[in-house]
């Protein structure tokens, strides 16, 4: 579903469904130099299941990239707005899930319910990746893409049989570098690196949050997100063993029935 905000195009995956804003609406956001694609199987599942659904960010939209969080999570509430969504359940991943955190607290009459994948605060980034990310992209793609997975390879047990977990992985980065030639990887990165108003956002929200977390993940460790939990009036954590930060890639049958399960009962 393509929409105009600021006088840009922004488009939205729907799932495979018309989007229809009398169904609860699932939003999910993905994380740094990703877009929509990561949540394929969650979001036809959604669509499929009693939801609306939008998945909106990098790849199909157009304009600037936004240099923070508190811009990016202003830019989500105005496609929200636009597509005259009243009731939601936000989700996102990694600089994903700050952004949905961050819209929460904006909007909070809208949220039902807030699930936060592989995230913690603060999200730092170290200045060697940072540094990385803006002098030789190609790089940081390949250091970021080794240490989100649990592992080397996908074991032939893998949930996703014949699918190149890493490969995929890496290839998408490239594109959104090829078609964003203004540093999205470094932008993100330093947005991230940049948030301070986690514990401020977690405080405010009363809908019930849940943390979705990687045992393996490197990127951004269980512990880390703790200083949200802790804060948070409904939260709820959930460990992935023998997962690390690419959870969607990695597990993603548990992350469907996790998040699913969540949403419905948010909207009891």
């Amino acid at each position: 579903m393509e929409l105009t905000i600021n006088d840009q195009r922004a488009y939205a995956y729907t799932g495979g469904k018309p989007f229809n804003n009398a169904l609860p609406t699932a939003v999910f956001i993905h994380g740094a130099q990703n877009d929509h694609s990561v949540w394929i199987l969650q979001t036809r599942y959604f669509a499929h299941h009693g939801f609306s659904v939008l998945a909106a960010g990098h790849g199909r939209s157009r304009g600037d990239a936004l240099t923070s969080v508190e811009a990016m999570a202003d830019w989500l509430n105005q496609v929200l707005d636009t597509a005259n969504v009243t009731q939601a359940v936000l989700i996102g991943h990694s600089m994903g899930s700050l952004i949905a955190l961050q819209a929460a607290a904006r909007c909070p009459e809208r949220v039902k319910g807030l699930a936060m994948v592989g995230t913690a605060y603060p999200m730092r980034v170290s200045p060697a990746l940072l540094e990385t990310s803006r002098e030789r992209e190609p790089v940081a793609i390949d250091m970021v893409n080794i240490w989100s997975h649990s592992s080397i390879a996908q074991k032939p047990s893998a949930p996703g049989p014949g699918f190149y977990v890493h490969g995929g992985s890496r290839r998408l980065m490239q594109r959104i570098s090829e078609i964003n030639p203004a540093q999205v990887f470094y932008t993100d990165f330093a947005a991230c690196n940049d948030y301070s108003n986690g514990e401020q956002a977690a405080a405010s929200l009363g809908c019930p949050t849940l943390f979705l977390l990687g045992r393996k993940d490197i990127m951004t460790p269980a512990k880390a997100a703790t200083a949200l939990s802790s804060v948070m009036k409904q939260s709820k954590t959930v460990t992935l063993e023998a997962c690390g930060h690419a959870l969607m890639a990695e597990q993603p049958d548990q992350v469907l029935d996790q998040l699913f399960s969540f949403a419905r009962s948010a909207l009891k």
